[in-house]
């Protein structure tokens, strides 16, 4: 559908409230209008800047997005906020905890706050999470939050999802700071060390920064170890400003496009990905592998060989469609 020529949708662009939450939900539910949505809404995409706070639990990150899009606020700024809420193992919904932590702000005009389920993504952040972010996007935030449910180190598909990338950690993180090298240290554009009032956060702060040295500068940029104690406000200009000095880097070396082309990149391969699988996977295949099962329990063939026969039939009923279309 054209915008032109949807009300619906230019409510969404216009950034009508109870629009963006319908779509959003429309697209999260994978209701049949998901795909005409964010078709038509992905050329009025690209203008948000989309900053991925993440850590482990506990860490402080709803109360540090809370106070950034507060300090967002006040320089006029329209700002979403995306939260990532653990999946609750009885109904397959959010947990809602952090939507609860950002109540100063929900009530705020210039605020979108969507708590979203995890729906069981080990990287901590959904698919239909990016395409709410797209929504808010084009509905003319100016920045865009995405706040990941605290997993630990598999939370790496922020940093694909994202312009910036914050890891939150606590004084008490650093005796697993080690451990973290090849997790979240790896995708931080700069750290938060929050709660920084505690003991041992100077202790922290060097074991972080020890870390850092350890890790080779990516395309030539050094994160940066940035203290705060969020819950009283302190440390988040410092942090808009470390985000607003990495996003200025990036534009300035062209690695803001380089990053958002490698998003595009992704988000069209997942989309092949997934339309294969459901073009692939019918009642047929399905039998096949189940009557299969026992073979590969007692070993008298291989995950492999299985592979091997789906793909051939699926391969003979293609060919079979294309002969019957040429008749």
């Amino acid at each position: 559908m054209a915008v032109s020529e949807n009300e619906f949708l230019k409510k969404v662009l216009g950034g009508h409230r109870f629009s963006i939450a319908r779509a959003i939900s429309i697209v999260e539910n994978e209701d049949p209008e998901a795909r005409e949505i964010l078709s038509s809404i992905f050329p009025h995409t690209g203008r948000a800047y989309r900053v991925g706070i993440t850590g482990p639990p506990g860490a402080g990150k709803s109360t540090i997005a809370n106070k950034l899009a507060r300090f967002y606020r006040n320089q006029n700024r329209r700002v979403g906020i995306i939260a990532v809420d653990p999946t609750s193992p009885f109904t397959g919904g959010a947990l809602l905890g952090d939507r609860i932590r950002m109540t100063d702000v929900e009530l705020d005009a210039g605020v979108f706050v969507r708590s979203m389920a995890s729906r069981g993504s080990l990287g901590g952040l959904s698919k239909k999470a990016s395409e709410a972010a797209d929504i808010l996007d084009a509905a003319g935030n100016d920045i865009v939050i995405l706040e990941t449910v605290g997993v630990g180190q598999s939370e790496l598909d922020i940093a694909g999802a994202a312009d910036t990338t914050v890891v939150v950690l606590v004084p008490e993180s650093g005796d697993s700071i080690q451990a973290m090298k090849a997790g979240l240290m790896e995708i931080a554009d700069f750290i938060v060390l929050n709660k920084s009032d505690r003991p041992g956060a100077d202790h922290g702060v060097a074991s972080v920064q020890m870390v850092l040295k350890l890790k080779p500068a990516t395309d030539g940029w050094n994160p940066e170890v940035v203290k705060s104690v969020a819950s009283e406000g302190k440390g988040i200009e410092e942090i808009a400003v470390e985000i607003q000095k990495h996003r200025d880097f990036l534009e300035g070396t062209g690695l803001l496009k380089k990053r958002r082309q490698m998003r595009l990149l992704e988000r069209t391969k997942e989309l092949i990905n997934e339309r294969l699988q459901f073009v692939f996977w019918n009642t047929d295949r399905e039998a096949i592998l189940e009557s299969r099962i026992e073979e590969m329990l007692s070993y008298r063939t291989t995950p492999y060989d299985i592979a091997d026969e789906l793909f051939i039939t699926f391969q003979q009923q293609r060919d079979a469609q294309k002969s019957v279309k040429g008749a």
